[in-house]
């Protein structure tokens, strides 16, 4: 048995530390690491709620135009492990803002040309984005002592929850009144205020750097692990399970639940607090009991997927199911990216790329699987019952990951 497979990383000697040896409050830096997320993860959410504008605009098909959103999305799964190699040898800082500039002019660069250009930097700014994403994460456990690990994942994280919430409905809002890209060049100002913060509140030091004797072989080679790559599998099943839902809820509300049109928005975002409400809880109970977080998440995420499927036919059924099911979503993901740092702490980078990859996969499949059941003639509320399934299958390898650990222990 490996005993290496759930050791946590040394204590950086500049994280904070309170009377005990415990962690004291999360540093500035975290937070800034949040914010910077929030302001590029905006640019995901916000393409949505403009696309039908960006099609009249660049004088392409509506599905045409769709394809702007799965090129950001394959920029993610596929860019951002060979990101995470390359930047290996660079200070962590020194990545985070090679990230955060690529990505800002990307954005901007897409915004001056046509529909190719668009496209190509839109793959450009998902490599990009995913690049930050996983070297903020290792940033992040960097600043804090190991019992903080997966709640200071989790504040960054929920910098996308903000995204979701907040960021990309007020985007398309700013979109509407200065055409549909005044939100995107708020993304990039957002960006580059992030970029300041982060040069500015960040530390230079070793220990934002690339540990010593850290090599590319090295990090493949704590990729090689079974256990991790079940942790992966657990990520782009449960992923898929709640977005599956999520991406058919505006259209469930409207035709089934009959809600007002102009109710729907403040019911997808409060999805977004339940999701904030959840990376808060979890981030609290997956530093010491991560598969507690684990299997709560995935088992609610199942239950409630089959309340939804019912409870989406009353709106005072439906809105509170909506936000449960917000926090059960959320409520895992920091306790998966504290196996991920637990079982890989060899290779943080590259294995927090992947993590960042397989979200993203995740979400990548809800459209196919949702075609599929659509095309053989399923209503729109039994999308969430394969959002069900897929959660319960996750709930074996939680399990199966779980008995090793304690043995280990």
């Amino acid at each position: 048995m490996d005993l290496m497979d759930d050791r946590t990383a040394p204590t950086p000697p500049n994280a904070p530390t309170a009377p005990g040896g415990r962690s004291g409050r999360l540093p500035a830096g975290v937070y800034l690491l949040a914010f910077s997320l929030f302001a590029m993860g905006t640019a995901e959410f916000l393409l949505a709620g403009v696309l039908p504008a960006v099609a009249d605009d660049l004088g392409v098909s509506l599905s045409s135009a769709g394809f702007l959103i799965t090129g950001f999305a394959l920029g993610v799964v596929v860019g951002g492990p060979p990101f995470a190699v390359l930047s290996l040898r660079w200070p962590r800082r020194t990545a985070l803002l090679a990230a955060q500039g690529l990505f800002a002019a990307s954005i901007a660069l897409g915004l001056l040309g046509d529909y190719r250009v668009l496209l190509v930097t839109r793959v450009v700014a998902g490599i990009a984005y995913a690049g930050f994403f996983a070297v903020a994460s290792v940033t992040a456990i960097g600043l804090v002592t190991p019992d903080r690990n997966a709640r200071a994942s989790g504040v960054v994280v929920s910098g996308l929850s903000v995204a979701m919430v907040a960021g990309g409905p007020a985007g398309t809002l700013l979109s509407h009144f200065t055409e549909w890209r005044g939100g995107f060049w708020a993304v990039v100002v957002l960006t580059l205020a992030g970029t300041a913060g982060c040069l500015v509140g960040l530390p230079a030091d070793a220990d934002t750097g690339r540990p010593a004797g850290r090599s590319v072989g090295q990090e493949l080679a704590a990729m090689r692990r079974p256990r991790l790559w079940g942790v992966y599998a657990v990520t782009i099943l449960t992923t898929a399970a709640y977005m599956i839902t999520f991406n058919y809820l505006a259209a469930m509300l409207a035709g089934i639940t009959a809600l007002p049109e102009v109710w729907i928005p403040a019911v997808l975002a409060l999805f977004g607090v339940g999701a904030f409400a959840g990376l808060s809880l979890g981030g609290r109970i997956s530093d010491r009991r991560p598969h507690l977080a684990l299997l709560a998440g995935a088992t609610g995420i199942a239950v409630l997927s089959v309340v939804m499927a019912g409870a989406v036919r009353q709106a005072w059924t439906a809105v509170p199911t909506v936000f449960l099911l917000g926090v059960a979503a959320f409520l895992l993901n920091p306790a998966l990216y504290g196996r991920v740092f637990a079982l890989a702490a060899d290779a943080p980078t590259l294995a927090g790329a992947t993590t960042v990859s397989a979200f993203q996969l995740g979400i990548s499949l809800t459209p196919v699987l949702a075609a599929a059941a659509l095309a053989g003639g399923a209503s729109l509320p039994r999308l969430s019952l394969i959002g069900a399934a897929l959660a319960a299958a996750a709930v074996p390898l939680i399990l199966l990951d779980r008995p090793r650990t304690s043995a280990s222990r």
